[in-house]
């Protein structure tokens, strides 16, 4: 397997030219199986698989697990401002380096995975309840200087979370775990 796909091992997202309504629904669906799919993978993982990194110079699972909350957690309040402000500025945070704090390269998975199930089940609650002209709302992300719809950052998250959930799965299917 290249390295490449050891990063990216379901691609990169593609925003499609027109987001259906089927569409959203899929990935809401996405968003909201999340938290109990990533549990199942690694709940039964001992300390030394969750530390193990899922391709050479990544991160550990522990880190991935730790990683989708606190990306996550910052979704939901970018999901909350687009919808309270007109067209907010939203704050970046660099993840590697939060990916490098003690929190994520140590501590126990539980906190993270019980964040991810309460938090996803507020989110796609609130998801369900957004009409057409919510979901064309825009936030701007200055790092990409870019205006990003909620209809579009509905898509890149349920692609972030199959994202990281492919890492963990393709780093167990290698590893026989």
């Amino acid at each position: 397997m290249s390295q490449f796909h050891e990063r990216y091992p379901i691609g990169q997202f593609e925003k499609p030219s027109v987001i259906s309504a089927e569409q959203l629904n899929a990935w809401i669906q996405t968003i909201a199986a999340f938290p109990a799919k990533l549990k199942a993978e690694v709940i039964t993982l001992n300390d030394e698989q969750l530390n193990t990194p899922y391709r050479q110079d990544g991160w550990t699972i522990r880190q991935v697990v730790h990683h989708t909350a606190d990306s996550h957690i910052n979704a939901f309040t970018r999901f909350k401002l687009t919808l309270t402000e007109d067209l907010p500025v939203i704050k970046p945070y660099d993840e590697p380096l939060w990916a490098e704090l003690a929190d994520s390269k140590n501590y126990p998975i539980q906190s993270s995975l019980l964040i991810l199930a309460g938090l996803h089940d507020r989110w796609t609650a609130l998801l369900h309840t957004l009409g057409p002209n919510e979901l064309k709302r825009c936030y701007v992300h200055p790092a990409h200087g870019k205006h990003v719809s909620l209809e579009e950052a509905i898509g890149m998250y349920a692609w972030h979370s199959q994202h990281h959930l492919a890492h963990i799965t393709t780093l167990k299917a290698r590893m026989n775990w």
